[in-house]
């Protein structure tokens, strides 16, 4: 089985984010690396939990998802909205112009979406 699947979060809450990696780690225990593309598309408020500045607890395993190919699409419009600099987050992250249009897109391309 191929499972593409994207992860989204919104909110500034730790307890889904957390739940969101613990999802992708277990799916990844049963879908391999090679038949999977999951990613997680940050927007809102929950931009502000991907800054590297306190290191969260959870900042290790999203350097072992990102490892095996688990891509972190940080939202740029919401990075603005909440002055959040590039630079702050975590170094798993990549920002998107708009979380939003990044959504549409992966589930255009048949991403499964999850809401933690």
């Amino acid at each position: 089985m191929k499972a593409k699947v994207v992860f989204h979060v919104d909110w500034d809450e730790e307890k889904r984010l957390v739940m969101a990696l613990n999802n992708m780690a277990n799916l990844l225990k049963e879908v391999s690396v090679e038949d999977s593309e999951i990613c997680l598309v940050a927007n809102g408020a929950s931009v502000a939990l991907f800054r590297r500045n306190p290191a969260p607890a959870y900042a290790s395993q999203m350097d072992d998802l990102s490892g095996k190919g688990v891509r972190f699409l940080v939202c740029g419009n919401s990075l603005r909205n909440f002055d959040i600099l590039r630079e702050a987050l975590l170094d798993p992250c990549e920002v998107v112009k708009a979380g939003i249009v990044e959504l549409v897109r992966l589930q255009a391309e048949g991403f499964a979406y999850i809401k933690p």
